[in-house]
């Protein structure tokens, strides 16, 4: 039941009325007694603890890569970020080169398009961004950063591109595993942050995001809206116009067998497992049948295995 403000005369209808942060402003100019006055400050107080601060840059030479904290609005910078060096990535040659190409381009402060890698999981989407990543930066003198956002975090990339955007540096924005589900609206605040906004994305950076979904959406989700909407192309159109934000989309499949035992040796010989070729491939292909399938992920775990059973460390 609401309060009954009428008996109230310490509560003028000025203070009612009024919204953050104009409340603090306006109850001041009120007549009110101490008890409503001293609770009127802690929820002053505590209106302001809930407001996000602004954001502060961070040390761009402490990492060349950083986290996105969205409650702090703050970048954490990474001592080492985990990932593999490009020539091991085998079985996504066209990929590898397309996305290469691009982050160069980007790097080279010529024109560059945002990237969406999509397709089946463990194929290798996340760890191709994150070699290619490495490769340019190397080539670069460590100038571009690597800069990551989790999908949760969202609603705050505009906070975080224009902290970026004042950077003296690139910066490669990532979110892995990027997706939206039925009545998930954060994604149309995401349409207007990439390209759709008067401001822009800033020349200084450039998003990739790596999803399941072509369209970051369940493909149920666009049939529903379909089936159901009175203008379906309409809808649909609303739907799947944020994929084509990204200038790039580069699909990722399931890979062959030859594929497949080509990570496998390419792994071993590269962290010096001593194995036997033949063993080597038999092992893998077993490995795959018992995991259901194979992938760049697959093979990994595979390895992974291995080293720990001959008792070698995996020490790049």
């Amino acid at each position: 039941m609401r309060p009954d403000y009428s008996q109230r005369p310490g509560l003028c209808n000025q203070a009612k009325a009024s919204l953050w942060p104009t409340f603090a402003a306006s109850v001041s100019q009120c007549v009110m007694n101490s008890d409503e006055q001293a609770l009127l400050e802690r929820i002053a107080k505590a209106l302001e603890r809930l407001a996000p601060g602004a954001a502060h840059a961070p040390d761009w030479a402490a990492g060349e890569g950083f986290q996105w904290d969205a409650n702090g609005r703050a970048l954490l910078p990474l001592a080492k970020i985990a990932r593999l060096p490009l020539p091991l990535l085998k079985g996504i040659d066209r990929q590898r080169d397309q996305l290469l190409a691009n982050t160069r381009r980007f790097a080279q402060g010529l024109p560059a398009n945002n990237a969406l890698l999509w397709g089946v999981r463990g194929t290798g989407k996340s760890a191709l961004v994150k070699s290619v990543h490495a490769a340019v930066a190397a080539e670069s003198g460590g100038a571009l950063k690597l800069v990551e956002i989790h999908r949760e975090d969202i609603a705050s990339l505009g906070a975080l591109l224009s902290l970026l955007g004042g950077a003296p540096v690139k910066a490669v924005l990532f979110c892995d595993d990027l997706s939206f589900d039925a009545h998930d609206a954060a994604y149309r605040p995401l349409k207007t942050v990439l390209e759709g906004g008067l401001a822009g994305r800033p020349s200084n950076v450039v998003f990739y995001a790596t999803s399941n979904r072509r369209h970051l959406m369940p493909r149920e989700m666009i049939e529903n809206e379909r089936s159901t909407a009175i203008h379906a192309d309409e809808a649909v159109e609303e739907k799947i116009s944020l994929s084509d934000r990204f200038g790039l989309w580069l699909g990722f499949h399931n890979v062959s067998q030859a594929d497949y035992l080509a990570i496998v040796s390419g792994y071993a010989r590269h962290f010096g497992l001593k194995i036997a070729d033949g063993d080597l491939a038999r092992r893998a292909l077993e490995w795959a049948v018992t995991r259901g399938g194979r992938s760049g992920r697959v093979a990994w775990q595979f390895i992974e295995d291995l080293a720990g059973e001959l008792g070698q460390r995996l020490v790049d």
